[in-house]
């Protein structure tokens, strides 16, 4: 652990060697491949944050799963009352859950993933003319730790980032790199669907009508991003993705390289690949808006000293409306006497200001609204 204490080395000039990394535009896979045998110290991480690594398959390892759900009775009468149940429950004690039986067909599921390693295993040349880190929010973009110059410390991982709502942001077809086009739009438009589902069996769950969340515009705005975790030549001194939340609702599809984690109390719990399966979390504004009905938890990825690089997909639904004067809080319909309020009332430029102008790791916004 002695190179993790080098990050107080007064010589040391962080930001010069994020600069010199941002501006390679080789992301960590290109440092990966270069034959290095320990990582940059940008991406080092901190004792506190190294000392509760957990490696799945250890012996210390938490051996609990989260829930599996089956999603075939969502259409039957007499059946899907028990899916509104299994949903909340697992949402409001847990906050992730995995689902089978959502309609994606596996050829759909193993083309999305071999269509975003594609993209990563792409030559340098090719990858980096989309690399930008001006182009935030909109667009297509390939980069390395969207909050590169707001961490702390980076993380091992490569994203491309395709914003497909609002229209004012979607990327244009052609934008989108053509080794992946075709897959990206099956992607979200399946995902899409899964998502409008499980917003209706959310709505349901809080006891309020079955369309609350979608007409509250939680399918106006959507953004997929593939992710690639690399080998790393020394994972356990940084992390694949630091511990963070996420904001609205986060439908994820990854391969069979394992290293998700999911806090559960004060444990960290592996997120089992299992094939065909899709893996749920709820973000940070689904739990206020339910006033704590439902939880918004930490999770992470680990780094592996993998050859073969963990792949996930990612599509996010979040509030499309960028109105100053459009205001969220907990439901009415969930507030009573007795059931007062906990959180204040916020608009999405304030949600987003505080999302994004932060570390991953370092977002309060749960906490600056409650009261």
């Amino acid at each position: 652990m002695a190179a993790a204490a080098d990050h107080a080395t007064p010589t040391y000039d962080r930001m010069k060697e994020v600069k010199e990394f941002a501006e390679s535009k080789i992301g960590v896979k290109g440092l990966a491949e270069s034959g290095i045998t320990s990582i940059p110290r940008m991406f080092i991480h901190s004792p506190e944050t190294l000392s509760d690594l957990k490696k799945p398959n250890s012996q210390t390892c938490t051996k609990k799963n989260i829930p599996l759900i089956d999603l075939s009775h969502f259409n039957s009468p007499t059946k899907r009352h028990q899916l509104v149940e299994q949903i909340r429950d697992a949402t409001a004690t847990w906050g992730f859950f995995q689902v089978i039986n959502h309609g994606i067909p596996k050829s759909v599921l193993d083309e999305t993933i071999n269509a975003i390693k594609a993209f990563h295993d792409q030559p340098h040349e090719v990858k980096s003319k989309l690399y930008n880190r001006e182009k935030e929010r909109q667009g297509v973009m390939y980069s390395s730790n969207n909050d590169l110059y707001r961490a702390k410390a980076a993380s091992w991982h490569d994203s491309l980032t395709i914003w497909m709502a609002p229209e004012t942001r979607r990327a244009k077809e052609e934008e989108i790199p053509e080794v992946c086009r075709k897959e990206i739009v099956a992607w979200e438009s399946h995902s899409t669907k899964v998502a409008e589902a499980l917003l209706e069996l959310l709505s349901e769950g809080l006891g309020v009508e079955a369309e609350r969340f979608k007409n509250l515009g939680f399918l106006e705005g959507k953004l997929v991003v593939g992710h690639c975790y690399p080998y790393c030549p020394q994972p356990d001194l940084t992390v694949g993705i630091t511990s963070h939340t996420d904001s609205g609702l986060t439908v994820l599809l990854q391969n069979q390289v394992g290293g998700l984690q999911v806090k559960h109390g004060d444990e960290w719990v592996d997120v089992e690949p299992i094939p065909g399966v899709l893996t749920v979390n709820i973000g940070d504004f689904i739990q206020i808006i339910s006033n704590d009905n439902y939880v918004s938890v930490e999770h992470r990825v680990l780094a592996k000293a993998s050859k073969e690089p963990r792949i996930s997909v990612v599509a996010f639904f979040n509030v499309g409306t960028q109105a100053d004067s459009d205001y969220f809080g907990p439901l009415p319909e969930l507030l009573s006497p007795d059931k007062p309020a906990l959180y204040r009332k916020f608009n999405v430029p304030e949600f987003n200001e505080s999302f994004f102008s932060k570390g991953l790791d370092s977002k309060s916004f749960i906490q600056k609204v409650r009261l």
